[in-house]
């Protein structure tokens, strides 16, 4: 045992070095985030210059594809110190409320378990690096442009280092506070139990582990029980990305027999997966999101929108769908259109004398808008594991967007007619008048629909890329939030920072799933799955019904994206054999599991509405109420959209 002194002097080492450690995450990711920044003039400078001058700058899908790797490994270590990796926080908060030590265990267990698997990641990816730079590794076409790869190689390297260093840092601190709450629970004066349930609970899943890693097991029932360890960890608050890649990492193992095939699937998949021009998509279009976001449009949106539905009964509910329609084709977000009209509309509808449920209710719902009216997130995640065009599945999302909207309005106006005492006093409603003609309006307007020509028009008709109209997007909301003298370089740099920890949270997941895509697809269980539902007799009217029903059931308690990452590599196969359309498959896809949004225990657009709303006197559970119409009405439209498929093929 060293004396008091030394202890002291050895924590205040350690906690410089933490402090540099964090710093330099933060330097890094300052790095990446400016990155995004540039591949939006990157891109925007080449649309120009190819539709301009005819002379388009040559290497830039090159440019891009590796850019999205360094973007994302340069800003993953902060990402993950941030908080911004995705995971179910119902279990962990619970414990850490109940039974601090055992909440304690539980984390402290998942960040060494994430320690270790991006170790096993850095020491995979580090002789691609070394060949890299042995070799001088170009990119690129010889003879007109290439460029060094070594450096690129070098940031997946020390992005995957950094975030085992982080993990690690983290299993450290929730091992020091478990501790504590050992000690605590072990004083007589705040004596409390120690969660010695948990903990048993813990140790007979990793005896349950050690056990089916030693199994003689089959294939496929090693894929089935990764579905089931996954729910567990998931729901036990592990990363859900870290879960994807564990389990797809121990799943090849077992099935091979030997880490070295595991250890390659990791490996390739770190360093090769991401660079790919196409999921430039995702940071341009969370960037135009989160600049209009910025830029009051939605504001004035609703202010337009209610002055054009006054004289209906229900109006201003009516408006705030509407709003939320023209602000999803701009946004893509679900959670964006949330946190706006829950500032802007529900303190209008409340003193207009709707309920505060009603109020909070339409917000919620009709916020979901944002994920399926195009640009939406979950269609590019959709396009990605599916292999779909991005833009057929944009045009092909229009005609169901805009019926779902409209069944939310139609909604509105039966309750206000029928069932009145559900929304409030409506007694003076229409009585309200405005005095800014309709000119005005209309240039309120007109920067929205600008911005959507650009972007769907652009896609539609064929000018732009999905990557290049999210890039022009991106643009288009930066001059509009600039000449509205809406953003200054403190909100800019917030918004580029949010846009960072966005892209890089769902590009992970999507990495991991792709690892965890590769584990089932080596098991055979999706092409098995599909025998066995073909077998039983259902058809496919069946399998959609349980499709759907799955899907609503996990969004209780997973984000919508992490459902689709997990769910699809089963589903999509399946689909396959049935001869189903994929793009089809996709629209509702995005409205099942968009219905989860709304449902409790986790209902993530619920909870936004709640904490951007601050009010004490409106409970969770008024919000849930509140948005439970809507997500009848959301159930209805899939429906709709299953018995008559065409409405999704239109235009795709």
């Amino acid at each position: 045992m060293g004396s008091p002194g030394l202890r002291d002097s050895g924590a205040s080492a350690i906690g410089r070095l933490v402090r540099a450690f964090t710093l330099l995450c933060g330097l890094m990711n300052r790095a990446g985030t400016l990155w995004i920044f540039g591949v939006m003039f990157l891109i925007c400078a080449d649309i120009v210059a190819r539709n301009l001058f005819a002379a388009p700058i040559r290497g830039v899908p090159e440019i891009v594809a590796y850019s999205i790797v360094g973007i994302v490994y340069l800003q993953l270590a902060n990402t993950l110190h941030a908080g911004r990796f995705t995971r179910a926080e119902m279990l962990p908060d619970w414990l850490e409320s109940r039974r601090p030590f055992a909440g304690r265990v539980f984390r402290a267990a998942f960040d060494l378990t994430g320690a270790a698997v991006f170790a096993v990641v850095t020491s995979g990816v580090w002789p691609a690096f070394a060949n890299a730079w042995a070799e001088d590794e170009v990119a690129g076409v010889p003879g007109d442009f290439t460029f060094i790869v070594w450096p690129f190689k070098l940031l997946v390297v020390i992005g995957v280092a950094a975030t085992a260093v982080e993990f690690a840092v983290r299993f450290l601190s929730n091992a020091i506070a478990g501790a504590e709450a050992w000690r605590a629970a072990a004083r007589p004066e705040t004596a409390s139990p120690r969660g010695w349930g948990w903990l048993a609970a813990l140790f007979v899943f990793l005896v349950l582990v050690y056990l089916m890693a030693g199994a003689e097991l089959a294939n496929v029932q090693i894929g089935a029980l990764s579905i089931l360890c996954m729910l567990v960890l998931i729901y036990a608050g592990m990363p859900i990305g870290l879960a994807l890649m564990l389990l797809g990492f121990v799943g090849i193992w077992m099935m091979k027999g030997n880490t070295i095939v595991a250890e390659r699937t990791l490996a390739l998949a770190a360093s090769e997966f991401l660079r790919n021009y196409f999921f430039g998509v995702v940071p341009l279009f969370v960037l135009m999101g989160l600049l209009v976001s910025e830029s009051d449009i939605g504001k004035e949106t609703f202010d337009v929108a209610r002055r054009m539905l006054r004289r209906l009964r229900g109006g201003l509910g009516i408006a705030t769908v509407a709003a939320n329609a023209i602000f999803a084709a701009i946004t893509g977000s679900s959670i964006a259109s949330a946190a706006v009209f829950t500032r802007v509309a529900t303190p209008e509808m409340m003193s207009h004398g709707y309920t505060p449920r009603f109020s909070v209710g339409v917000v919620a719902g009709s916020s979901v808008l944002g994920m399926l009216i195009p640009p939406s997130l979950l269609l590019i995640v959709y396009g990605f594991v599916a292999e779909q065009s991005v833009g057929i599945l944009f045009v092909a999302a229009i005609i169901p967007g805009l019926i779902l909207a409209v069944a939310f309005a139609l909604l509105i106006l039966a309750m206000a007619n029928w069932r009145p005492h559900w929304i409030g006093d409506l007694s003076h409603e229409t009585e309200e008048e405005f005095s800014e003609p309709v000119l005005t309006d209309a240039l309120k307007l007109l920067p929205i629909f600008l911005l959507v020509a650009l972007v769907i028009g652009g896609i539609y008709g064929g000018i732009l890329t999905p990557t290049e109209a999210g890039a022009a997007g991106a643009a288009g909301a930066l001059v509009i939030g600039l000449a509205r003298r809406r953003l200054n370089w403190r909100k800019l740099w917030g918004v580029l920072v949010e846009t960072g920890h966005i892209t890089v949270s769902i590009l992970f997941l999507i990495l991991a799933a792709n690892v965890y895509a590769r584990m089932l697809a080596l098991s055979g269980l999706p092409q098995q799955t599909g025998e066995f539902i073909g077998s039983t007799g259902l058809g496919f009217a069946g399998f959609i019904v349980l499709y759907i029903v799955l899907l609503i059931l996990l969004g209780m308690i997973l984000d919508s994206i992490s459902i689709m990452l997990i769910v699809l590599p089963l589903a999509l196969p399946v689909l396959s054999q049935f001869g189903g359309d994929p793009v089809w498959f996709g629209i509702v896809t995005v409205i099942a599991v968009e219905i989860g949004l709304l449902t409790p225990p986790l209902g993530i657009t619920c909870y936004v509405v709640k904490s951007t709303l601050g009010d004490e006197r409106i409970t969770l559970n008024q919000i849930f109420l509140g948005a439970a119409p809507f997500a009848v009405a959301m159930l209805a439209v899939t429906v709709l959209l299953i018995l008559v498929p065409e409405i999704s093929l239109i235009f795709a």
